[in-house]
C-alpha cells in the first residue's frame, strides 16, 4: 500500500503564496537542531528507509520517540507511532495496514549512523495517526509535514509561549494531542517538554512542582484528577500560568474550578486527529470567552454549519486523507471536513459545541443530546464527571443513563431534582443513575463509551 495524500484541498491555493499558511518550510527546518537526530535518520537510512517509507513503533513517552519522529522527518519517511499499550493482537493489524520498513519494540536499540543530510520536504506525508475510536477498526490519519508545521506555528502564537515556558506531557506522543503540544510546538517555541509515561496524578504534581510547569494540556479528568489527589495545595502549582482543556466535560462549571484552584488561565478548545486544535480562545482574548465557547479560529481555519448543525472544517492543518481512500471521501463535503459535531456559531465567530451527531439518545422519538445532559450534571456541586450513554427500553426504545463520578453522594432522586431545579426538560431527565469511582476513558483521556456501556451491563 501507499500512505500518499488522497486529498487536495480545493482552497490550497489561495494558502500558498509567498508567506501564505502553505508556504512552510520542511519540519527539520520549523523545529530547528536537535541532537542526535542526524545520527539517528543515518542509522534508518542504512537500514534503507528513504523517502515515502514507513517507520513504526510501540514505545512509551521518551525523548528517543521524538528523535524518532524528527529522524523520519529528516528524511522525508513516515512516523507511524502505536500506543505503548496497545495489545500483540492490535499491533500486528496495524503494521499489516502501514507496512512498514522497519519497526521498534519498546526494548530495541536504536540505530546510530554517520549523519544524514535533511531531504524531506514540506510535503511528503510526516504521520500516520491512529484515531482513538470506542468501537470498530481506528482510523489511519494523515499528516504532512506542511500540515504539522503550520500547525505549531500558529498554536505558539495563539498560546502566546516562550522560550522560558514548560509543558507537562502526559498524552502519549502516539496521539495527536501529545504530538503537537508535547513535541511540535514546543520546539517550534524553544521551550522544554516533560513527558510521562502515564497520567498519575500525584506525580504530575511532584513534576509542576520541581519542573516550574507553565503550560498544561489535557482533557478535565487530568485536572480534575490533579485537584482531587492527596498532596494537591495550590503552592505546589503555583507555576502554572496556562491551560488548555478539551474534549467532553470542558464546561463553564469546570472551567471556574480549574481557574481558582490551580491559579492559572483555563480556556477550553476544539480539535480532533483530523483537524487539530481548530478553535480556542487566544492569548490576550477575554476570559469568559474562553470559558463559555470552545474558542474562535486558530490562524487560517474555517467554519460553516452543515446539515443538522455539524460543524464543517476548513484549513492549512487538515489532514490530507486516511489510509484508507473511501474513507477520506466520505469524510468531505465540498472540500470541507465533516467533523461530526453539533455546534453553534455566534456573529464574531466563535463556537459552541453542543453534541455529536451520533451522541444522541432517542427517548420516545425525542433526540436527547448527551452532551447537553452531561452539562446540566456537571454543573451540580457534587458531581465530578458525567457520561451519558443510551439504554435499551422496551416502551420508550432507550432511555438516558448517567454514570458519574461524585464527591458525596448523589442518586436518582438527587439528580431529578437537580435537573428539576435548572429547568431542564424533563424528557432529558436522567432515568438511572449509577455513581463509579472512575469512568473509563481512552488512551487520549476521552470518556470510553463502549467500556461505559459495558459497566452498566454488570450493575
Amino acid at each position: 500500500m501507499s500512505l500518499q495524500p488522497t486529498f487536495v484541498h480545493p482552497e490550497a491555493g489561495a494558502w500558498a503564496a509567498p508567506g501564505g499558511a502553505l508556504d512552510q518550510p520542511p519540519l527539520d527546518e520549523v523545529l530547528g537542531p536537535a541532537a542526535g537526530v542526524a545520527a539517528l535518520a543515518g542509522g534508518l537510512h542504512a537500514l534503507g528507509v528513504g523517502r515515502g517509507d514507513v517507520v513504526a513503533w510501540q514505545r512509551p513517552n521518551s525523548t528517543e520517540v521524538v528523535a524518532l519522529y524528527r529522524a523520519c522527518w529528516r528524511l522525508g519517511a513516515v512516523a507511524a507511532p502505536i500506543h505503548h499499550h496497545a495489545s500483540d493482537a492490535e499491533v500486528a493489524r496495524l503494521l499489516a495496514r502501514v507496512d512498514p520498513r522497519v519497526f521498534f519494540a519498546a526494548d530495541d536499540s536504536l540505530p546510530e549512523g554517520p549523519p544524514a543530510a535533511a531531504t524531506g520536504q514540506a510535503a511528503d506525508v510526516a504521520c500516520v495517526i491512529w484515531t482513538a475510536g470506542s468501537s470498530g477498526e481506528p482510523k489511519g490519519v494523515l499528516h504532512t509535514q506542511r500540515t504539522l508545521g503550520y500547525k505549531a506555528r500558529t498554536m505558539v502564537a495563539v498560546h502566546g509561549l516562550a522560550p522560558d515556558d514548560t509543558v507537562l506531557m502526559p498524552a502519549p506522543l502516539a496521539h495527536i494531542s501529545g504530538l503537537l503540544n508535547g513535541l511540535l510546538v514546543p520546539q517550534a517555541a524553544g521551550m522544554r517538554s516533560v513527558f510521562m509515561a502515564r497520567w498519575d496524578p500525584e506525580q504530575a504534581l511532584d513534576l509542576i512542582e520541581a519542573e516550574r510547569i507553565t503550560f498544561m494540556v489535557g482533557p478535565p479528568t487530568f485536572f480534575i484528577g490533579l485537584m482531587a489527589a492527596a498532596g494537591f495545595s495550590p503552592e505546589r502549582v503555583a507555576s502554572l500560568r496556562l491551560i488548555s482543556s478539551g474534549g467532553a466535560g470542558v464546561t463553564p462549571a469546570f472551567v471556574d474550578e480549574a481557574t481558582q484552584r490551580l491559579g492559572a488561565v483555563v480556556k477550553r478548545a476544539y480539535g480532533s486527529t483530523e483537524a487539530p486544535t481548530v478553535a480556542t480562545a487566544h492569548a490576550g482574548d477575554p476570559p469568559e470567552r474562553g470559558r463559555d465557547t470552545d474558542g474562535r479560529a486558530t490562524g487560517q481555519a474555517r467554519f460553516r454549519l452543515g446539515d443538522g448543525d455539524e460543524l464543517l472544517v476548513s484549513g492549512p492543518e487538515l489532514f490530507v486523507g486516511y489510509d484508507d481512500p473511501v474513507a477520506t471521501e466520505a469524510a468531505f463535503t465540498d472540500g470541507w471536513f465533516r467533523t461530526g459535531d453539533r455546534a453553534s456559531i455566534d456573529d464574531e465567530g466563535w463556537i459552541t459545541i453542543t453534541g455529536r451527531i451520533k451522541d444522541v439518545v432517542i427517548r420516545g422519538g425525542e433526540n436527547v443530546s448527551v452532551a447537553t445532559v452531561e452539562a446540566v450534571l456537571e454543573a451540580h456541586p457534587s458531581v465530578r464527571h458525567a457520561v451519558v450513554v443510551g439504554e435499551p427500553d422496551e416502551r420508550l426504545g432507550e432511555r438516558v443513563v448517567a454514570v458519574v463520578e461524585a464527591t458525596t453522594g448523589f442518586d436518582l432522586d438527587q439528580c431529578q431534582r437537580w435537573f428539576a431545579e435548572q429547568g431542564a426538560t424533563k424528557f432529558t431527565w436522567p432515568e438511572r443513575v449509577v455513581v463509579v469511582d472512575r469512568i473509563p476513558t481512552l488512551p487520549a483521556g476521552k470518556p470510553d463509551r463502549e467500556a461505559v456501556r459495558d459497566l452498566l451491563s454488570r450493575h
